[in-house]
Order: structure tokens, then sequence, then C-alpha cells
């Protein structure tokens, strides 16, 4: 399992502006910096998409919920590209 952490001084959401071309109108993009644990000796720094009025997650683990995976064309599982969510992992006591 995937474990990703959300630390206290990340539980906010930045904006970034992407300009949009041939006439569209630019877009806006909403992340949060998280951490994955991949297995090595420190966690990997990340970013979290949000949709558009998605509050920012609370510190905490999480795990990647099962609505972000897809099985591609050639059956293979992959996480997708665009809308992946998480989870907060259950606490063992």
């Amino acid at each position: 399992m995937l474990k990703i952490e959300v630390f206290p001084e990340d539980e906010k959401f930045i904006t970034r502006t992407i300009q949009g071309k041939d006439g569209k109108p630019p877009r806006n993009i909403y992340e949060q910096t998280a951490y994955a644990y991949l297995g090595g000796k420190f966690p990997v720094q990340m970013k979290l998409s949000l949709d558009e009025g998605q509050p920012a997650y609370v510190a905490g683990t999480y795990s990647v919920h099962s609505s972000s995976y897809l099985v591609n064309n050639f059956g293979g599982l992959e996480l997708k590209r665009y809308g992946l969510l998480i989870e907060p992992l259950e606490v063992d006591l």
C-alpha cells in the first residue's frame, strides 16, 4: 500500500494560472504538497491536484483511493492521469 503524508505546514493549496492558447481562456490549477513513501530512506515530495472548490487535505497519512486506478488498453493497472483521490489511513491501535 502506498502511504502519502500531508504535514501541517502543507495544509494549504497553491493556485497556478495557465494561460490559454488559441483564444482559449486561462485555467487555474490547484495543487497541494504531500510526500509519498516509495520505499527509500526518505519520502518523496509530490503534488496533489485539487478540483476547484475542493478543500485542501488536512495533515495526516493517506493512501490512494481505489477510484484513482484504471486498467489500460493492454490490461495493465495504472493511476489515472487526472482525478487522483486519497483517503485517510486507518490508525492501527
